[in-house]
């Protein structure tokens, strides 16, 4: 059994009581499922079969090496946002011809390095972007193999933090603007235009806005495809979501249905970038309650973790599941679970009904495998939380916790000013 279940009274990860690892490890912590990362894989990977198909995992949601070691050894290829990211995922044992580039603002030194690594293709997002990732490429002799990223104007229906392809948005380029640009792709030295790209927005779970999308991308594909240009993939792009509140997840054989019939008369490689489809249902954050608080008129959960390990409900009012990690069968009351931080945002649920808790018990709240230890930070310097990776009845520490020390160990009280020039 793979996932988060509770086992004779006490949520496991797959087989591994969290009540162990806590004990072990200590709060706050991250626990991943091994086996559910690895089924859900599978699972959107053998949607596609009978294509030419290549699933690059979208590192941002989860970058531990851990995880991604796992998913390369799945045969996941990575979509990354930063050189960063690229060396990331090469050093967890994904090949570099299943890497892509992709990103805004990609800097001189971060084309040249992918370059160095020899990726598989660059998202380009811009004009100048590609003008400037032809310029380095030609230097140096190279020829460097891009897709532009198109923005299709399709309401993905989804947060208006997350949505990624309407006009007005800061990604990729406008479709009626795309053919003029893959010409002047195909003027420019060390380029080659291989394929076309969307990615519309995250945490969608209906198959509309991909079709919408995805019609739009092979039509463009079709027509570079007539006048001459090399176009040999599509990157579909990510963006599939997961069920956080009891909400209906996509069709998975209703989306790779959509996908096979708008993209039948395309014979090249179909690309995708999921990530917290992959990740986000098989991450736990495991939290200990340092104190139960009675106010006036409510009742709050006061964590040991806080906002600086989980940003989500803060930065997108997004709901986390929360439950405790001993079951109880007591009835439930309006509780604010909130954490340590200083600042009002640092709460992960208002009047959220809870069973009756006390000092020192442990909560998981849950579905934060994606966006969630990507996004920690060590705000109130407060040490990241450590990352375990549970595989059937064993588990690994893949992050460590750190000392507080080791948080400003690289600062000085006393810096050693230089002079200009020097």
């Amino acid at each position: 059994m793979s996932g988060f279940t509770y086992q004779s009274g006490v949520l496991h990860a797959d087989a591994v009581p969290l009540t162990a690892i806590a004990d072990a490890v200590g709060t706050p912590t991250y626990v991943y499922s091994g086996g559910l990362i690895r089924e859900t894989y599978r699972g959107f990977a053998n949607a596609f079969a009978g294509r030419d198909a290549l699933v690059c995992y979208a590192v941002k949601a989860n970058s531990n090496l851990a995880v991604l070691g796992l998913l390369g050894r799945e045969g996941a290829g990575a979509d990354c946002v930063s050189i960063g990211e690229v060396k990331r995922a090469v050093a967890a044992g994904i090949a570099p011809n299943k890497i892509v580039f992709a990103g805004v603002a990609k800097s001189a030194t971060e084309i040249a390095a992918a370059l160095e690594i020899g990726i598989l293709q660059f998202n380009v997002e811009s004009v100048p972007e590609l003008e400037r990732i032809s310029a380095i490429a030609a230097a140096r002799g190279q020829l460097a193999e891009i897709a532009i990223r198109v923005n299709p104007d399709v309401d993905a229906g989804t947060h208006a933090k997350i949505t990624t392809g309407k006009k007005g948005n800061k990604f990729g380029i406008d479709l009626d603007q795309a053919a003029g640009v893959y010409a002047h792709a195909a003027t420019l030295p060390g380029i080659r235009a291989a394929a076309v790209a969307m990615h519309i927005g995250s945490q969608i779970t209906t198959v509309e806005p991909f079709e919408a999308a995805l019609t739009r991308l092979v039509a463009l594909a079709q027509e570079l495809i007539a006048a001459g240009h090399p176009v040999s993939r599509i990157d579909c792009g990510g963006g599939v979501g997961i069920p956080y509140r009891g909400e209906a997840p996509i069709d998975l054989p209703a989306y790779a249905a959509m996908v096979k019939r708008v993209t039948a008369g395309f014979a090249g490689t179909l690309m995708f970038e999921p990530g917290r489809y992959l990740v986000g249902n098989a991450g736990a954050l495991v939290s200990r309650v340092e104190y139960v608080k009675q106010g006036s008129d409510r009742r709050f959960y006061i964590l040991d973790a806080g906002m600086n390990d989980l940003i989500r409900p803060a930065m997108y009012e997004a709901w986390h599941d929360i439950i405790p990690v001993r079951q109880t069968a007591d009835a439930p009351a309006p509780v604010d679970v909130v954490g340590p931080i200083c600042e009002s945002s640092c709460i992960f649920a208002k009047d959220r009904p809870m069973p009756p808790l006390v000092d020192g018990d442990l909560i998981a709240i849950l579905s934060a495998g994606a966006y969630s230890a990507a996004m920690a930070s060590s705000y109130n310097t407060r040490a990241l939380p450590a990352e375990v990776l549970v595989e059937g009845d064993r588990y690994a520490v893949i992050k460590a916790r750190r000392s507080l020390e080791d948080l400003f160990a690289d600062e000085s009280p006393t810096p050693a000013f230089a002079p200009l020039g020097s």
